[in-house]
């Protein structure tokens, strides 16, 4: 295969169809269009595989994509995984899965996508099942013959031998295959995310505090544990209603339970005039009783789920149904967005409930394509109801896919172990995807600190008692930990907003794994900071790549601490740092051993950083709500923030309705930090009403 074969799909990006691949793909299923200007911005990559090495076999039944593969090469991305970061030496099975007990690679998101160290990345474009040999296949024909090793006399031996291929296998007779430049891996992530539209710029209210109340509340019910973190002086934005909202739910109507919520249009707004947003829970499994089930009746698939409807959402006329319900009945109360429930669906475990893959759906589709795009659809469609009314949302969803970098939503699982869910931070920043490791319980008052700490530096900070009624403040003795990052949380939106701006018109992930931080050597990272394990197994490829820490935003690097831990290595890129509460000075390049009590999680900000942050407020700032900003800069070297400026809840912003401005700290010919703040238009309505300086030197 020659250069000539691909074409390029955008700068830095090539793409080859090869064969009869189906029309159904992600892609298709979302529809946007490259943010080509940012792609056109960015440094020119030259094509990064020699195209003689790639090959792709087309039978009847099947299409065979073998890519070639250097020995120290290490692979990452293909989606939310919560088991391994670096999959070089693996076999990844990228179905959709919301309890996957093994390292297979089944998922919540599977995205068939990944991300080389060289600097590339490669992504199928489908909607089926996609088989990744991610250098765990060694092909006869390959340059790697004579390195046969006897196991009982050589002890290099491994299980998995070094192979110098990727093989991707798809079930169909064709295949739409897209190659993207670097030179680096962020690029490679950036020219992925602007190739599907960007990235989410989230309503300002989203990036506050959540809670989801028990399962069956009350209007009043509701309303009184709001107010309780009014009460308590707890920041809160967001409140989340379980199933018990539905009038039926396992199936679900959509309809208000009318015993629970006698006037859901006044709920909604009394909720609304205490500062609260309400989200609300759902799954796509439409119960007999709900008004629209014999209109999506004909509409749907072969199989029930809990003998509710599976609506074909490829069709127009099923969307345009589920649309309009949402809107007349949600959306126009003033209901914020949805919990996008059990669209992943589980099978071969006792709890198998999901419609099978030989299914059938009136547009021809089958189970398996439906399956692997059912979250993307849903949330897709969500998003176009908000964008409707100009109204911005942000919600969770339990199932995605790839393409999805521009759609309001955060990943969570009913999964809950801590170590999985900070790696699945790190995992998703690879393929356009958000990760809440969201809060639900805890053993006790420390496992609750420490999973509190992490949620507040995450994209959604929630708390989920929809089971058994937890609250931030449930373990009294660490009430005042639990708040202080909460507040944190809050003081922090201005910082978190920006770098999500950042996301939407450059695609770099707001909260992202270090193997993303051009300044790291991660080669490096990987061999001084065992996390996984330090079996060498695969290939001679290590496992031991950083995946319990990541960056907020450019500046802000989060180290967690776990149950049972005061100290911990954390591995600093190249440069000084400073311990964030301490303002100790470290230098960066290598990996530290660091301490911390249970009142603190080790965060470290870059030398020069700027870290705007708001009054400490019990909700995020409304729509024409301008509040004071203080500028912390930190550490003696100049430093620059690009702080975004716009309404926070509408799409103006895409028609250019926002300013940029400019917080630069420059150093005096006496050596003194002076800091300065671009000057917007006087008649320019600014989310910022003030701004002052505070300079945090640091210490030795």
């Amino acid at each position: 295969m020659s250069t000539q074969d691909w074409k390029q799909a955008a700068p830095g990006i090539w793409s080859l169809k090869a064969g009869e691949p189906a029309s159904l793909s992600a892609m298709s299923v979302m529809g946007r269009q490259p943010r080509t200007d940012a792609l056109q911005s960015m440094e020119t990559a030259s094509f990064p595989l020699d195209s003689e090495k790639i090959r792709v076999e087309v039978t009847g039944k099947q299409t065979v994509i073998t890519l070639p593969l250097e020995r120290e090469e290490s692979l990452y991305g293909l989606g939310l995984q919560l088991l391994k970061l670096n999959h070089r030496g693996r076999t990844r099975y990228l179905r959709v899965n919301s309890d996957p007990k093994q390292d297979t690679g089944e998922t919540h998101a599977p995205v068939p996508f990944y991300v080389s160290s060289r600097g590339y990345g490669v992504m199928v474009n489908t909607s089926r099942i996609v088989s990744i040999y991610c250098g765990s296949a060694v092909r006869l024909d390959s340059d790697l013959s004579g390195e046969a090793k006897d196991r009982n006399a050589d002890r290099s031996w491994k299980a998995t031998p070094v192979s110098d291929t990727v093989e991707i296998v798809i079930d169909e007779p064709g295949v739409e295959l897209y190659l993207f430049g670097g030179p680096t891996t962020l690029d490679v992530v950036r020219r992925y995310n602007l190739l599907h539209g960007g990235g989410v710029l989230p309503p300002k209210w989203g990036l506050g505090f959540w809670h989801r109340v028990p399962k069956a509340y009350t209007a009043e019910q509701v309303m009184d544990e709001a107010m309780s973190f009014r009460e308590k002086d707890f920041p809160c934005d967001v409140i989340g209603l379980e199933p018990g909202w539905h009038s039926k739910s396992y199936p679900v109507t959509y309809e208000w339970n009318e015993e629970r919520f006698p006037d859901p249009a006044g709920f909604v707004k009394g909720m609304s005039e205490q500062g609260f947003q309400i989200n609300l829970w759902e799954h796509p499994y439409v119960s007999p009783d709900a008004a629209i089930y014999e209109p999506l009746a004909p509409l749907s698939g072969s199989h029930t789920v809990w003998h509710g409807l599976v609506p074909d959402y490829t069709l127009e006329e099923a969307r345009e149904i589920y649309m309009k319900q949402h809107e007349t009945e949600h959306v126009d109360i003033g209901v914020s967005g949805y919990k996008l429930d059990e669209c992943d669906g589980s099978e071969l475990t006792r709890n198998s409930w999901i419609y099978p893959a030989h299914a059938k759906f009136p547009s021809g589709a089958d189970g398996e394509q439906m399956r692997q795009l059912y979250g993307l659809m849903i949330q897709k469609m969500t998003d176009d109801v908000y964008r409707s009314k100009n109204r911005r949302t942000y919600g969770l969803a339990r199932a995605s896919s790839a393409a999805a970098s521009s759609l309001p939503y955060v990943l969570y699982s009913d999964l809950y172990d801590h170590r999985q869910f900070v790696r699945g931070m790190c995992s998703s920043s690879f393929s356009g995807l958000l990760w809440t490791p969201e809060v639900r319980k805890a053993r006790n008052a420390e496992d609750w600190v420490r999973r509190m700490q992490v949620v507040c530096f995450s994209p959604l900070a929630m708390v989920n008692a929809w089971a058994d009624g937890t609250k931030p403040w449930s373990f009294p003795e660490v009430e005042a930990i639990v708040k202080k990052y909460i507040t944190l949380r809050m003081r922090l939106i201005p910082y978190l907003y920006s770098a999500f701006a950042r996301y939407c018109f450059e695609g770099i992930p707001p909260i992202r794994a270090m193997q993303l931080e051009t300044a790291s050597t991660v080669g490096a990272a990987g061999r001084e900071h065992a996390l996984d394990s330090t079996d060498f197994a695969y290939g001679g490829v290590s496992d031991t790549d950083v995946d319990d820490q990541f960056m907020v935003g450019d500046s802000l690097l989060i180290a967690p601490l776990f149950e049972g831990e005061s100290e911990r290595d954390v591995y600093l890129p190249a440069g000084v740092w400073y311990d964030f509460e301490t303002g100790e000075r470290f230098e960066g390049g290598r990996t530290i051993r660091v301490r911390a009590g249970l009142e603190r999680i080790p965060v470290f900000v870059k030398n020069g950083a700027i870290i705007p942050m708001m009054p400490v407020l019990q909700h995020a700032p409304k729509q024409g709500e301008a509040v004071a900003l203080e500028l912390h800069h930190y550490g003696d070297a100049p430093g620059r923030f690009v702080l975004f400026d716009d309404d926070g809840v509408s799409f103006a912003y895409e028609a250019g309705e926002y300013r940029n401005r400019i917080l630069e700290v420059q150093t005096e010919t006496d050596g003194a930090l002076i800091g300065s703040v671009s000057e917007a238009e006087a008649d320019w309505k600014s989310a910022y009403s003030s701004f002052e300086w505070v300079f945090h030197y640091g210490s030795k």
